[in-house]
């Protein structure tokens, strides 16, 4: 920032302001959700299958050491299978596996992703999961609460609303 101002100060005039405008919007495009290609380098997409394995097998010690909040993310997994029964628990992670179900996009943000499935077989219902990369192609589910985060929400929010026009 102090390398924009001084050359904003240099420039003066004409050149500052529209030097200014110009940096100001690369910082705004910077800060948005980017939608990432299938298949490109910085997915998160074979971390969310690893998770997705173990949970479609029930496992959920091991898909909890898969999360930047393990202990809280253990507790979410045990509970909602106390609530539905060890079957349909395993059903309903397995049902990402499933051919009509499928990886619709990816957005990143820095370091932390958004991964929206379309799971066709629940009326198209579409489903976000958030990773965070913890070192170069290393994802852990996200379960912290940042604005990296938020701002990803918001992007499932519009890719929901585009989807249902």
């Amino acid at each position: 920032m102090h390398r924009l101002t001084e050359l904003l100060r240099k420039a003066g005039g004409k050149w500052g302001l529209s030097l200014f405008l110009v940096a100001a919007a690369a910082l705004a495009h910077a800060e948005e959700p980017m939608l990432l290609a299938s298949g490109s380098a910085g997915s998160a997409l074979e971390a969310a299958k690893q998770l997705l394995r173990y949970l479609a097998d029930g496992n959920i010690e091991e898909a909890a050491r898969l999360s930047n909040a393990p202990q809280r993310r253990y507790e979410l997994l045990r509970d909602y299978r106390a609530k539905v029964g060890e079957e349909e628990f395993k059903r309903v992670f397995g049902q990402y596996f499933h051919p009509e179900n499928r990886l619709v996009a990816e957005y990143r943000l820095g370091s932390r992703r958004l991964l929206i499935w379309d799971l066709g077989e629940e009326a198209h219902h579409l489903a976000g999961q958030y990773y965070v990369e913890i070192e170069e192609g290393k994802f852990l589910m996200d379960d912290v609460p940042s604005e990296e985060r938020s701002r990803l929400r918001q992007a499932l929010d519009s890719y929901r609303k585009k989807q249902n026009r």
